[in-house]
Protein backbone atom coordinates (compact mmCIF):
# COMPACT_ATOMS: atom_id res chain seq x y z
CA UNK A 1 0.00 0.00 0.00
CA UNK A 2 1.14 3.43 -1.07
CA UNK A 3 2.14 5.65 1.95
CA UNK A 4 -0.30 8.36 2.24
CA UNK A 5 0.52 11.81 0.27
CA UNK A 6 3.76 10.30 -1.49
CA UNK A 7 3.14 10.88 -5.34
CA UNK A 8 5.38 10.95 -8.21
CA UNK A 9 4.89 14.54 -8.67
CA UNK A 10 5.90 14.74 -4.43
CA UNK A 11 9.09 12.89 -4.72
CA UNK A 12 10.33 14.66 -7.81
CA UNK A 13 9.72 17.71 -5.88
CA UNK A 14 11.66 16.69 -2.75
CA UNK A 15 14.33 14.91 -5.37
CA UNK A 16 14.86 18.48 -6.88
CA UNK A 17 15.38 19.95 -3.22
CA UNK A 18 17.85 17.17 -2.51
CA UNK A 19 19.19 17.52 -5.78
CA UNK A 20 19.92 22.10 -4.79
CA UNK A 21 21.48 20.15 -1.60
CA UNK A 22 23.75 17.47 -2.23
CA UNK A 23 24.20 17.49 -6.33
CA UNK A 24 21.84 16.08 -9.19
CA UNK A 25 24.24 13.02 -9.45
CA UNK A 26 23.51 12.19 -5.51
CA UNK A 27 19.85 11.55 -6.32
CA UNK A 28 18.76 8.27 -5.63
CA UNK A 29 15.73 6.10 -4.41
CA UNK A 30 17.67 5.32 -1.53
CA UNK A 31 18.69 8.54 -0.93
CA UNK A 32 14.60 9.93 -1.51
CA UNK A 33 13.84 7.48 0.89
CA UNK A 34 15.52 8.34 3.59
CA UNK A 35 14.39 12.21 3.55
CA UNK A 36 10.64 10.49 4.57
CA UNK A 37 11.77 7.86 6.11
CA UNK A 38 10.83 4.97 4.70
CA UNK A 39 11.89 1.78 3.14
CA UNK A 40 13.26 2.02 -0.19
CA UNK A 41 10.40 -0.43 -1.46
CA UNK A 42 7.41 1.76 -0.53
CA UNK A 43 8.94 4.66 -3.24
CA UNK A 44 8.50 1.52 -6.16
CA UNK A 45 5.17 2.08 -6.09
CA UNK A 46 4.94 5.90 -7.01
CA UNK A 47 8.84 5.56 -9.24
CA UNK A 48 10.17 2.56 -11.33
CA UNK A 49 13.58 2.99 -10.56
CA UNK A 50 16.45 5.74 -9.80
CA UNK A 51 16.37 6.96 -13.47
CA UNK A 52 12.60 7.65 -13.56
CA UNK A 53 13.07 10.00 -9.96
CA UNK A 54 16.39 11.51 -12.36
CA UNK A 55 13.91 11.50 -15.89
CA UNK A 56 11.05 13.49 -13.29
CA UNK A 57 13.46 16.04 -11.70
CA UNK A 58 15.05 17.15 -14.93
CA UNK A 59 11.51 17.40 -16.14
CA UNK A 60 10.38 19.33 -13.16
CA UNK A 61 13.65 21.47 -13.64
CA UNK A 62 12.76 22.57 -17.20
CA UNK A 63 9.20 23.16 -16.82
CA UNK A 64 10.41 25.62 -13.74
CA UNK A 65 13.20 27.42 -16.49
CA UNK A 66 10.48 27.33 -19.13
CA UNK A 67 8.17 29.12 -16.98
CA UNK A 68 10.48 32.01 -15.52
CA UNK A 69 11.80 32.18 -19.27
CA UNK A 70 8.17 33.15 -20.73
CA UNK A 71 7.80 35.45 -17.97
CA UNK A 72 11.02 37.40 -18.52
CA UNK A 73 10.35 37.45 -21.97
CA UNK A 74 6.67 39.06 -21.88
CA UNK A 75 6.64 41.59 -24.13
CA UNK A 76 10.70 41.90 -25.13
CA UNK A 77 12.32 42.21 -28.08
CA UNK A 78 15.56 42.47 -29.35
CA UNK A 79 18.85 42.67 -27.73
CA UNK A 80 16.33 43.09 -24.49
CA UNK A 81 14.90 39.65 -24.76
CA UNK A 82 18.35 38.17 -25.58
CA UNK A 83 19.53 39.86 -21.48
CA UNK A 84 16.49 38.51 -19.96
CA UNK A 85 16.39 34.90 -21.65
CA UNK A 86 20.45 34.52 -20.66
CA UNK A 87 19.76 36.50 -17.08
CA UNK A 88 16.92 33.81 -16.57
CA UNK A 89 19.32 30.76 -17.32
CA UNK A 90 22.08 32.04 -14.83
CA UNK A 91 19.83 32.89 -11.92
CA UNK A 92 18.18 29.44 -12.11
CA UNK A 93 21.66 27.80 -12.37
CA UNK A 94 22.93 30.02 -9.11
CA UNK A 95 19.21 29.18 -7.30
CA UNK A 96 18.89 25.85 -8.39
CA UNK A 97 22.67 24.14 -8.99
CA UNK A 98 20.75 20.71 -8.92
CA UNK A 99 17.77 21.17 -10.79
CA UNK A 100 20.01 23.37 -13.37
CA UNK A 101 22.46 19.84 -13.54
CA UNK A 102 19.28 18.16 -13.96
CA UNK A 103 18.09 20.05 -17.17
CA UNK A 104 21.18 19.05 -18.96
CA UNK A 105 20.00 14.94 -18.44
CA UNK A 106 19.65 13.63 -21.50
CA UNK A 107 16.09 12.00 -22.09
CA UNK A 108 14.75 9.68 -24.11
CA UNK A 109 13.17 11.72 -27.97
CA UNK A 110 9.33 10.79 -26.58
CA UNK A 111 10.12 11.76 -22.97
CA UNK A 112 12.03 15.26 -24.37
CA UNK A 113 9.26 15.55 -27.16
CA UNK A 114 6.37 15.95 -24.05
CA UNK A 115 8.51 17.87 -22.32
CA UNK A 116 9.13 21.78 -21.78
CA UNK A 117 12.30 21.41 -23.48
CA UNK A 118 10.86 22.50 -26.68
CA UNK A 119 9.31 25.63 -25.43
CA UNK A 120 12.74 26.54 -24.45
CA UNK A 121 13.81 25.73 -28.14
CA UNK A 122 10.64 27.77 -29.38
CA UNK A 123 12.05 30.66 -27.10
CA UNK A 124 15.00 30.49 -28.12
CA UNK A 125 13.98 30.73 -31.65
CA UNK A 126 11.28 33.44 -31.32
CA UNK A 127 14.41 35.54 -29.65
CA UNK A 128 16.57 35.01 -32.96
CA UNK A 129 12.89 36.28 -35.34
CA UNK A 130 14.04 39.35 -33.41
CA UNK A 131 17.64 39.56 -35.72
CA UNK A 132 16.02 38.45 -38.40
CA UNK A 133 17.93 35.17 -38.89
CA UNK A 134 16.56 31.90 -41.38
CA UNK A 135 17.55 28.54 -41.43
CA UNK A 136 20.22 27.39 -41.35
CA UNK A 137 21.38 30.30 -39.34
CA UNK A 138 18.90 30.35 -37.15
CA UNK A 139 19.62 26.66 -35.79
CA UNK A 140 23.84 27.60 -35.83
CA UNK A 141 22.56 30.69 -33.70
CA UNK A 142 20.45 28.27 -30.81
CA UNK A 143 23.09 26.23 -30.76
CA UNK A 144 25.76 29.23 -30.17
CA UNK A 145 23.38 30.64 -27.36
CA UNK A 146 22.85 27.66 -25.33
CA UNK A 147 26.51 27.23 -25.54
CA UNK A 148 27.54 30.36 -24.60
CA UNK A 149 24.95 30.27 -21.57
CA UNK A 150 25.49 26.53 -20.25
CA UNK A 151 29.34 27.64 -20.40
CA UNK A 152 29.37 30.28 -18.87
CA UNK A 153 26.82 29.53 -15.95
CA UNK A 154 29.22 25.96 -15.45
CA UNK A 155 31.97 27.81 -15.18
CA UNK A 156 30.81 29.94 -12.70
CA UNK A 157 28.89 27.84 -10.28
CA UNK A 158 32.02 25.59 -10.31
CA UNK A 159 34.08 28.82 -8.70
CA UNK A 160 36.20 29.62 -12.12
CA UNK A 161 35.58 32.89 -12.22
CA UNK A 162 35.78 34.00 -8.27
CA UNK A 163 39.11 34.38 -7.94
CA UNK A 164 40.01 37.13 -10.54
CA UNK A 165 39.32 40.46 -11.72
CA UNK A 166 36.72 41.56 -13.50
CA UNK A 167 33.65 40.81 -11.54
CA UNK A 168 31.68 37.92 -13.19
CA UNK A 169 28.61 40.02 -13.87
CA UNK A 170 30.97 42.55 -16.03
CA UNK A 171 31.96 39.92 -17.59
CA UNK A 172 28.31 38.42 -18.32
CA UNK A 173 27.06 41.74 -19.34
CA UNK A 174 30.25 41.94 -21.59
CA UNK A 175 29.45 38.75 -23.31
CA UNK A 176 25.72 39.39 -24.00
CA UNK A 177 26.65 42.55 -25.40
CA UNK A 178 28.95 40.70 -27.82
CA UNK A 179 26.20 38.05 -28.69
CA UNK A 180 23.89 40.75 -29.50
CA UNK A 181 26.45 42.92 -31.82
CA UNK A 182 27.23 39.15 -33.62
CA UNK A 183 23.37 38.10 -33.77
CA UNK A 184 23.02 41.90 -35.37
CA UNK A 185 25.97 41.11 -38.11
CA UNK A 186 24.81 37.26 -38.88
CA UNK A 187 26.26 35.09 -40.69
CA UNK A 188 30.11 36.09 -39.73
CA UNK A 189 32.46 36.31 -42.20
CA UNK A 190 34.79 33.70 -42.55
Amino acid sequence: MARAGLTPERLALAGAELADEVGFDEVTVSALARRFDVKVASLYSHLKNSQDLRTRIALLALEELADRAADALAGRAGKDALIAFADVYRDYAREHPGRYAAAQLRLDPETAAAGAGVRHAQMTRAILRGYDLTEPDQTHAVRLLGSVFHGYVSLETAGGFSHSAPDAQESWTRILDALDALLRNWPPTP
